[in-house]
């Protein structure tokens, strides 16, 4: 397959799929990213009101060329609505439309139509083709890669899903421009996270090109992405399934999922949940003495510049527990946390209950009486 020269290309290979990552502005109206896909009558775009609207047209004509039908899919808007009754919205549009077994899915949008439409895929008679075709900075640098497909339930986030490899992703930066500032920060929380799990240059590339990035700038984005995913594809490449190392991915996650059931799907986004769960996770490190103060003082710091909220809702200390307990990383009814073992290195390790409870007082906002 022919790329634009200005187009950057990150490379997964997993047992179960081997497919690209192409980076680049302009992509999503350009011809070669569409090419060498699974041949099918039928595409399906998979979007929502806002993004189909802004974006939905400029793809299906796009993949004319390679479908007889393109049909486009909006999906409710809001991590609310990633369930079981938003899901069936998708088998119905397939089965309404006599979609067989060749189908493409392409998923135009964030998080929440990424997961979705991947799980559709997975579940569709037993398995269609799905393109990933991300336009916000959350997805592009992580929901996106690596196959995790998912809905929540009311007692937790991300509980109901499949390990599910797209056949491609496609990350148009120009997307980015329109995306509100809360929603870029959001995505720089997933970009911030790998630094301290892998790579410590790249924190300090952050910190030095955070403004450039918050302002949007194409070059900037382009290497926070391109970085991020060639992290992100390191990992599920040597573990796909989770059974170990792909668990650091989740640093902040186990506190900031807790954040998400617990206030109610959709008042934070996830990336929010997740920029204060590393905060409390980063302090949790230093009070188990991996890390120093000075490290968690400084990566709480960039969190913050990053425009993300660095203290939790208040929240009884029973209610927090009982939430992380449902974490997918628990074993045994024991809370497991991705922990900085050392700047840019990260483990996967329990803690006491009591320690736990305390670093959430000293990260959240006091209790109303």
């Amino acid at each position: 397959m022919e790329v634009q020269s200005t187009t950057r290309t990150v490379h997964v290979a997993t047992p179960q799929q081997r497919y690209d990552i192409l980076i680049g502005a302009g992509l999503l109206g350009a011809a070669a990213p569409w090419q060498g896909l699974p041949a099918a009558d039928h595409g399906v775009i998979v979007s929502n009101a806002t993004v189909d609207g802004l974006y939905g047209a400029a793809l299906a004509a796009a993949l004319a060329p390679h479908h007889r039908r393109v049909t486009r899919l909006q999906l409710p808007e809001g991590e609310q609505y990633k369930d079981w009754a938003t899901l069936n919205l998708i088998f119905d549009h397939l089965l309404a439309e006599g979609c067989d077994r060749r189908t493409v899915l392409y998923a135009l949008g964030g998080g929440v139509v990424g997961d979705m439409s991947g799980f559709a895929a997975a579940c569709y008679m037993r398995g269609v083709p799905f393109v990933q075709v991300p336009t916000t900075l959350l997805a592009q640098v992580d929901s996106s890669v690596g196959g995790k497909t998912a809905v929540n339930h009311p007692r937790g986030k991300n509980m109901i899903g499949a390990f599910y490899q797209p056949a491609r992703v496609v990350c148009d930066l120009a997307t980015l421009a329109t995306l509100p500032a809360r929603e870029l920060s959001a995505g720089l929380a997933e970009v911030i996270k790998y630094g301290p799990i892998a790579d410590m240059a790249l924190m300090d590339w952050i910190e030095s090109h955070l403004d450039a990035l918050r302002a949007g700038d194409v070059d900037a984005l382009a290497h926070a992405v391109q970085r991020s995913c060639e992290i992100k594809a390191a990992v599920v490449g040597a573990d796909e399934r989770e059974a170990g190392l792909r668990a650091i991915l989740n640093f902040g996650h186990t506190f900031g999922h807790a954040i998400e059931s617990g206030l109610g799907y959709g008042q934070w986004l996830h990336g929010e949940a997740v920029g204060c769960g590393m905060a409390m996770a980063v302090e949790l490190s230093a009070a188990l003495g991996l890390v120093d103060a000075a490290f968690a003082a400084r990566l709480v710091r960039l969190i913050e510049r990053a425009g993300l909220p660095v203290r939790a809702p208040a929240m009884a200390g029973s209610r927090w527990l009982e939430l992380m307990r449902l974490d997918k990383k628990a074993q045994a009814g024991e809370i497991r946390f991705v922990v900085i073992e050392s700047p840019g290195r990260a483990g996967v390790r329990a803690a006491p209950d009591a320690l736990v409870l305390e670093v959430i007082a000293g990260r959240s906002e006091p209790r109303r009486p």
